[in-house]
């Protein structure tokens, strides 16, 4: 268990001390370390405490008066420590998108597990079963989109059916079924199955969010409409296997407007289950402006909403020409994919106090190593620090072994680990 919980951290991990001994994870809150004071060397991600908190809460409450079950995604953060403290808030269960990173979330305590992903590799159906025998009460779903599919399930002749959603898919996208027929016929086909239970119907809408209200109201509206078609047709039919029917969506730009077609009125009991991850620790950029509109929409503020929790810290490196700075951090330590890094600060050399950085400072780009800091840099130094944000979570989790979690001083009081 310690492997996954609480691992040995030593130097040969981006961020950590080139001085300080070889630590289990748990110890690194009790060592003092300052980030304002240089005690971990650039560039560092860190995440802070407090906005994580309040995601925490919020999304949780979020779910909560609605009446609906929380299943965050996992493969955002891919921490167990995170992992526990979603569950610790209240979360149904969570999600995940393989087998491989399921495993590390039943290492994290989680006993109901959706993996929002086809799966149908002898090895992973083998895993699943393994994971089942030796963890007593887990629940783990998966989803079905095609008879294919299912007919490599049934070839495997399980001795305990897997239990299964019904993925609704779209035209040009990714997964699902593309017609409400074959989505049918499949259900037919999966209900008189001995491999396979039909546990509900699940869709994801995120791909197409737009950052439009209209746009994504009348997309989002169609899609649900079309799961609960779907859902209704099978309960007419007495398709579905369990006496409760699981109805999941939920990407983290428009969670907010799959809601309304989590619970449709079945004959049976339905638990609605929403999935969006980023949400734990947010951005800067991409995801908030998304989820801009989700506070409209649903009365909040952005100072009330969800709070950007992660920050990438670099040091200034050379300043090779006027306008220009190039700063130690680049593609192999912050996400690029949905926008460039955020300037949000800067920290004089040797001073401990951070400033805002002036409004047209940009980073232009991204080398493996090397950012582009452009703008009137008036009197930026060569070891100054650049405090910068992000555009996207997922992309920046995955470039780190390790964060420490900092208080709102930027003392280092807990550290999370991944297992990408």
């Amino acid at each position: 268990m310690n492997d996954v919980l609480d691992p040995l951290l030593d130097p040969t991990s981006k961020g950590y001390p080139a001085s300080a001994p070889p630590l289990r994870r748990s110890q690194i809150g009790a060592q003092g370390w300052s980030v304002l004071d240089g005690d971990l060397p650039l560039p560092l991600a860190v995440i802070k405490r407090s906005a994580l908190q309040h995601n925490l809460q919020w999304m949780q409450r979020f779910c909560d008066e609605r009446g609906i079950g929380l299943a965050p995604h996992g493969k955002t953060s891919m921490s167990p420590q995170l992992f526990q403290r979603q569950l610790h808030a209240g979360a149904w269960g969570l999600t995940l998108a393989t087998v491989g990173q399921a495993r590390v979330a039943v290492e994290a305590g989680a006993r109901r597990i959706l993996i929002a992903n086809q799966v149908l590799a002898d090895a992973d159906l083998r895993a699943i079963a393994a994971l089942k025998t030796q963890h007593e009460g887990l629940r783990l779903l998966f989803l079905l989109d095609s008879i294919a599919q299912l007919e490599l399930i049934e070839a495997r002749q399980p001795a305990t059916p897997f239990e299964v959603l019904l993925e609704v898919g779209l035209p040009g996208g990714r997964t699902g079924c593309r017609t409400t027929e074959a989505a049918t016929e499949l259900a037919r086909r999966a209900h008189a199955s001995p491999a396979v239970t039909l546990a509900g119907v699940e869709c994801y809408e995120g791909l197409a969010a737009q950052g439009d209200d209209a746009q994504d109201r009348a997309f989002t509206d169609a899609l649900m409409q079309r799961v609960t078609e779907i859902a209704l047709l099978a309960d007419r039919e007495n398709l579905f296997d369990n006496d409760e029917v699981i109805v999941s969506a939920g990407g983290s730009a428009i969670f907010d407007l799959v809601v309304p077609g989590l619970k449709p009125q079945l004959t049976r009991k339905v638990s609605g289950l929403l999935r969006s991850g980023c949400y734990v620790t947010h951005d800067q950029g991409n995801y908030r402006r998304l989820v801009s509109l989700v506070n409209q929409r649903v009365g909040c503020s952005d100072a009330e909403g969800l709070q950007a929790a992660m920050e990438v810290w670099a040091v200034v490196q050379s300043l090779p020409e006027p306008g220009l700075a190039i700063l130690a951090v680049g593609k192999r330590d912050i996400s690029s994919d949905l926008g460039w890094p955020i300037p949000l600060q800067v920290i004089a050399r040797g001073r401990r106090t951070l400033q805002p950085v002036p409004a047209d400072w940009t980073i232009s780009g991204l080398n493996d190593q090397h950012g582009y800091l452009r703008g009137e840099l008036g009197s930026l130094a060569v070891g100054d620090r650049i405090v910068l944000g992000l555009s996207h979570p997922c992309t920046t989790f995955d470039k780190w072994r390790w964060m420490p979690i900092v208080d709102d001083a930027y003392r280092v009081i807990d550290a999370i680990v991944t297992c990408f």
